[in-house]
């Protein structure tokens, strides 16, 4: 059976994997889901300054102070700088990497670098509205934008500083969320690379609320 790290995106929390973790907890694997440092069951601690790099200590920790080893690593949206971070100091650790709808920087990058435009100033930084659409169920956005909390400003500012230690995984995916028009164009950028496999599915971009159960047969398929 396969250990997973799951790194959530922004805005959320572990709250938002239920779906996948519950499942894949029954199949006999072992998952680790921390929510990251100022957001949801977290979130009383959001007017300290938490920055992109406490929320890389977060996974780094998670795996080190509960010994884990030979990992699955899965990151979702925001959750992809977050866990291109923790890999650099994981290394050997890491054995698979699945980036979900997420963002992979390269040295120097952050949030900012492929979200221009957007105005971030004070501490924190507000969840954007969701729109009708967004999810397969209805009743499924009105749970998510209810649990939605304010992302803490700084972690969308601070750039990395990595040397592509992901890039050395053995085993890396990149699943898309083919259902609207987000992360496509970072997808396709990996079809043609050597050592990645792409997969799709075919929902909007919150693919552990929409399709847990499709989600979770591919990230199976990613621990093999």
């Amino acid at each position: 059976m396969a250990t997973f790290v799951i790194v959530h995106g922004a805005w959320t929390g572990s709250w938002s994997w239920v779906r996948v973790i519950d499942r894949l907890r029954a199949r006999g694997h072992k998952v680790h889901a921390p929510t990251l440092s100022g957001l949801a069951e977290r979130s009383h601690l959001n007017g300290l300054p938490i920055t992109l790099s406490t929320h890389i200590d977060d996974i780094v920790n998670e795996v080190l102070w509960n010994d884990l080893e030979d990992i699955v690593l899965v990151a979702h949206s925001y959750g992809g700088i977050v866990a291109t971070g923790a890999v650099e100091r994981l290394g050997s650790k890491v054995r698979s990497i699945v980036y979900l709808d997420a963002f992979v920087p390269e040295d120097g990058q952050g949030f900012t670098d492929f979200a221009p435009g957007w105005e971030l100033s004070g501490q924190l930084t507000e969840a954007p509205a969701s729109s009708p659409g967004d999810y397969l169920d209805e009743a499924d956005r009105a749970w998510v934008d209810s649990k939605a909390t304010p992302q803490p400003t700084a972690t969308l500012t601070e750039r990395l500083k990595v040397t592509g230690a992901y890039k050395k995984v053995p085993t890396r995916t990149y699943i898309v969320a083919t259902g609207w028009n987000g992360f496509q164009g970072i997808a396709d950028g990996f079809r043609t690379q050597p050592g990645w496999t792409v997969r799709e599915v075919a929902c909007g971009h919150d693919v552990p609320v929409d399709k847990p159960e499709e989600l979770s047969g591919l990230l199976e398929e990613a621990a093999r």
